[in-house]
């Protein structure tokens, strides 16, 4: 003879089971299988939380196997969202590539958040270096040096283990390597293009001051 509660731990237990098998029916459904993902926004930010560096519209387009129109379309919607929104990150256009950040206005938190010296600075010499190249490259280490009025072999090396800066072909009259920023300099800097650079022509000499005493090292090296 069955007993009452075995016939009701049964019933419980179907319940569950069909329940169950209703959340898993659902949640297939809401997912377009093509895609692999609720909808192409959904697609978009769950690879862009994934990546390292900055996605290409291309890139996006190819993941998600959609037109890179409508991913390009998607992707600039995300972002007007986000700041319409006020959220603590935004996604940004860098590097030629889409990546996302925390929001400037956030920025007073997230530096109590980061303990002094848990992330290595650049020293003086050296952004003053970078701040060379950016602006004038691509030019050699003499240049540099001629600009600084320090020699900056070490700082250059420094750079490049960073890849902050890359080598760029040689000069055509001596023959020294020439060296650029790159696009892991402007990810970091948050810009698009070195035309997003900040002007600076009020902190430096007259042009033609510069360019005299570039012309006048361009034998070194």
């Amino acid at each position: 003879m069955t007993d009452a509660n075995d016939v009701a731990v049964e019933d419980q237990d179907e319940v569950a089971d069909e329940q169950i098998e209703d959340l898993e029916s659902a949640t297939t459904d809401d997912v377009d299988q093509s895609l692999g993902a609720p909808s192409l926004s959904a697609a978009v930010e769950a690879l862009l939380l994934l990546a390292d560096e900055p996605m290409t519209v291309m890139d996006l387009a190819a993941a998600t196997r959609s037109p890179s129109g409508e991913v390009d379309e998607v992707v600039r919607q995300l972002a007007e969202e986000y700041t319409a929104q006020g959220r603590g990150f935004d996604l940004r256009e860098v590097a030629g590539g889409w990546r996302y950040y925390t929001r400037v206005d956030c920025a007073p938190l997230v530096e109590r958040f980061v303990l002094d010296g848990q992330q290595a600075r650049l020293t003086q010499a050296s952004l003053e270096t970078l701040a060379v190249i950016a602006y004038r490259q691509p030019l050699t280490r003499g240049r540099v040096s001629a600009v600084r009025g320090v020699n900056v072999d070490g700082v250059i090396r420094t750079l490049l283990s960073r890849g902050l800066i890359a080598e760029a072909g040689h000069d055509g009259e001596s023959g020294a390597h020439l060296y650029r920023t790159t696009s892991y300099f402007l990810e970091r800097m948050g810009i698009a293009s070195l035309d997003d650079l900040p002007p600076l022509a009020e902190h430096l000499p007259d042009l033609s001051e510069l360019e005299d005493v570039l012309d006048s090292v361009s034998g070194i090296e």
